[in-house]
């Protein structure tokens, strides 16, 4: 038996099999963050191509959390009424619709990447100016942030709550809380970009405080039986950044606070970082966190055959691989995967004389 076509089941919430969409900016929304055909067609299309868990792009919390003005939102009722045709057509074919709540910190008032200009979008052309630990810019052609204070971190926390009941209200059956990729959670977390000598800065426990604050009200937002997952950077891959070992203590604390798996990707806070990519070149971070916080995970980067997936999943490195641009290139890649590796899987009725 396949191992990758094994359920794994997070609190109340069954997934068929271990497979997951990984979140991925499509920069396709309107000024207003509304998802619309494109959202719809994006996830369920992987949704019909047999993932198990499809998995929203970054959705922000507030409205100075999107990368670009063209990223999804989550923070009103007009964002709960939109989403929900997405949501209903994943979960009708078989997939746990999952939303990854945002907020992009310095990152934020960004071009998208096929834009021809570079660095932040000034206010004329529907920028902002975005917050940050500090007013410490990402690159110098980004736009200079705010430093949060007490108030600001406050409203952080609570957006990302209130984000977490919206989500459930639009018929997400999970929430992923971005920590990663040098987008807000992560600026605090690292010492790379988080100079602070208060209460939410100095030493790791200082670093992690707001990560976890946010953990914990998510967890509070949608009660006990929901899952809550959390994508941290495992490596700088600088040093003197945040390192696997910061990770493990993090991944912890994270399911003290209601973390249900800790997704585990890497790098993001620093542009001069050295990254080694190459096949499957962050399970080993997966694998580490897994193995001594005892926590389950998630695995991703240039997973791409599957009986590489297989083998991820059956020698215990993590519980689920998180799929990206392969799936891009080939939404029914977990249907292919299950023919190879000799998995039943269930096609929809239109699709049958395919299987």
């Amino acid at each position: 038996m396949s191992t990758l076509f094994t359920p794994l089941t997070l609190r109340a919430v069954t997934l068929p099999n271990r497979i997951a969409l990984a979140p991925m900016c499509q920069y396709s929304a309107g000024p207003d963050g509304l998802p619309h055909d494109w959202h719809l067609v994006h996830l369920g299309t992987r949704a019909v191509g047999g993932a198990g868990l499809v998995m929203t792009e970054a959705t922000a919390v507030l409205p100075e959390g999107r990368i670009s003005p063209q990223d999804t939102g989550i923070w009103s009722d007009r964002h709960v009424d939109a989403w929900r045709p997405v949501t209903r057509f994943v979960a009708a074919h078989g997939a746990v619709p999952v939303v990854q709540l945002a907020h992009a910190g310095f990152k934020a008032s960004t071009y998208r990447p096929w834009d021809p200009h570079r660095g932040g979008v000034p206010d004329a052309e529907g920028g902002w100016t975005p917050v940050g630990p500090t007013e410490q810019p990402f690159l110098p052609e980004y736009r200079t942030p705010t430093a949060l204070d007490e108030a600001g971190i406050a409203a952080v926390v609570e957006a990302f709550a209130v984000a977490a009941d919206r989500a459930l209200a639009a018929g997400f059956a999970a929430v992923e809380v971005h920590a990663a990729h040098g987008y807000l959670l992560h600026e605090f977390l690292s010492p790379l970009t988080n100079h602070r000598t208060d209460a939410w800065g100095g030493d790791r426990a200082g670093r992690m405080r707001l990560t976890l604050e946010v953990a914990r009200a998510v967890r509070a937002a949608v009660g006990e039986q929901v899952p809550v997952l959390a994508r941290i950077s495992a490596t700088d891959w600088v040093e003197g950044g945040w390192t696997v070992d910061d990770s493990v203590a993090l991944a912890v604390e994270l399911a003290r606070a209601g973390v249900d798996l800790v997704d585990c990707s890497s790098g993001g806070a620093s542009p001069n970082a050295t990254v080694p990519v190459g096949r499957g070149y962050q399970v080993p971070l997966a694998a580490q966190v897994r193995r001594e916080a005892q926590v389950p995970t998630g695995a991703v980067g240039l997973i791409v055959e599957p009986e590489q997936a297989e083998a991820i999943i059956a020698d215990g490195e993590a519980d689920l691989v998180l799929l990206g641009r392969e799936l891009l290139r080939n939404p029914y890649w977990p249907r292919q995967a299950a023919a190879k590796l000799g998995a039943e899987t269930t096609w929809p009725e239109p699709y049958l004389r395919a299987a």
